[in-house]
């Protein structure tokens, strides 16, 4: 089982929030549900060629109805984020 990393979404050059999750999709998932549209997240720890990983994604939120089995709290319309995979950038500094 894969262990959880965590992202940094970086906005404008500065790094302001922390994403965890197993995969960068994850990640740029929650973003995309706290309403960011171009999500660029950095991967903590390089990897052996001494370089960063920046995981480009395009992100959206929609909302649909809540699903049929549900808990009675659950609002009747929630938010869906989508994300989309632009490019994976390598970078020698930050």
């Amino acid at each position: 089982m894969a262990d959880v990393k965590n992202y940094s979404l970086r906005v404008g050059g500065e790094e302001e929030h922390v994403f965890t999750g197993r995969s960068p999709r994850q990640a740029a998932l929650k973003a995309a549900t706290r309403g960011f549209k171009d999500i660029q997240l950095r991967e903590h720890g390089r990897k052996k060629d001494g370089m960063w990983r920046i995981h480009v994604f395009t992100g959206s939120v929609e909302k649909v109805k809540k699903p049929a089995n549900s808990p009675d709290w659950m609002p009747d319309m929630i938010n869906k984020p989508k994300v989309k995979k632009i490019r994976v950038d390598k970078i020698k500094e930050l």
